[in-house]
């Protein structure tokens, strides 16, 4: 597939400063690109790039100044970050568009009903009363249990598995080895010492334009529903454990686990290898530093909290800092005491002296 910078500019709603009719066929990192392919500059880091790049077409924010020429046409858009990004979903989009149809050898159970232009890979189990809309791709090796639903333009890419019972809205994507629906970690302690499942009957409900990493489990709750919310994206392995409820537009990154029944609210942000403790809530906006271990509620909205435990962010940065100079600052109270006994003991001689 090809495009000149003017269809590009079209579809960016750009302006182009060169060759509108500078020709690309794939992409290319600003630092490595070559002749017929399309970059972006957006980080200052990368700045001297842009004037050594040997890509045809580069996207640039709108206001940037040149400090001197450069070899690629340029198209500036208002953020140049997005704009590659939307240029990137088109281009996979175009890519998986053919895909249709349902390849052999599969298992599809007939009482499944299947939109007429859905994409079912090799190998794929599909269970009974499991509805599949419009647009929706499903990849080999991917189990989807009895009444699962899923909406339109999904992609579940391979060996993922959704058990039975739960929701997928629209134009969600689960990446591949993504465990939806496992069993909640419940077991009741009892006289003897052994422990008793309790059944885990609820399911998962996940709602419009959630992205899912790859080898990420979210369990089923024990009754209702674990709820994923719109816009929410999660890395790859993590943890959501059993009754959680991740917020809107919420971000996890990697490596994190939510314990049991822990709310989470709307644009919050949560650092790689993070732990949430069960039955608290988080509030809209809240920061979570990476590796902080987070054991009571976050109640003040876009609050930012670090450590294990976890605290306010600034103090806790104050008390990392004081932790850091203890050397120093022993070394010195050493030497006040030092300081502090000499002066006693020339205090004590003058008194003795006086007498």
């Amino acid at each position: 597939m090809q495009f000149t910078a003017a269809q590009i500019s079209v579809l960016l709603n750009g302006k182009i400063e060169g060759n509108a009719d500078a020709m690309v066929s794939s992409f290319g990192k600003i630092e490595e690109a070559q002749l017929g392919q399309l970059t972006f500059f957006a980080n200052p880091k990368y700045e001297d790039y842009l004037y050594t790049t040997n890509a045809s077409i580069a996207i640039v924010n709108e206001g940037y100044e040149l400090r001197q020429p450069v070899k690629p046409t340029l198209i500036r858009v208002q953020d140049a970050y997005s704009a590659f990004a939307q240029l990137l979903g088109k281009y996979q989009e175009m890519a998986t568009q053919q895909l249709k149809g349902i390849q052999q050898p599969c298992f599809i159970s007939s009482s499944a009903k299947l939109a007429d232009d859905v994409y079912i890979g090799a190998f794929c189990y599909i269970g009974d009363n499991v509805k599949i809309e419009s647009g929706t791709k499903i990849f080999p090796n991917s189990f989807i249990g009895d009444n699962v639903s899923i909406g339109r333009d999904c992609i579940i890419h391979p060996g993922v598995k959704i058990y039975h019972d739960c929701e997928l809205n629209n134009q969600v994507i689960i990446h591949a080895g993504t465990v939806i629906g496992s069993d909640g970690f419940g077991f009741a302690p009892q006289a003897d010492g052994s422990f008793k499942k309790v059944p885990q009957i609820g399911n998962v409900v996940i709602e419009d334009h959630v992205e899912i990493g790859a080898n990420t489990t979210i369990d089923r709750a024990t009754m209702g529903s674990t709820c994923i919310k719109a816009g929410a994206k999660l890395d790859n392995l993590i943890q959501i454990a059993h009754n959680v409820e991740v917020g809107n537009s919420t971000v996890i990154a990697a490596q994190a686990g939510v314990s049991g029944s822990t709310k989470i609210g709307n644009n919050v942000m949560i650092g790689g290898q993070a732990g949430l403790v069960g039955h608290i809530q988080i509030a809209d906006g809240a920061k979570i530093n990476a590796q902080s271990g987070v054991s009571k509620s976050i109640k003040d909205p876009y609050g930012a909290v670090t450590g294990s435990p976890a605290g306010d962010y600034t103090s806790a940065l104050r008390s990392q800092a004081v932790f850091r100079n203890l050397p120093q600052l022993e070394k010195r109270i050493q030497e006040l005491e030092s300081i502090v006994k000499q002066l006693m003991a020339e205090r004590l001689e003058q008194v003795t002296s006086s007498k």
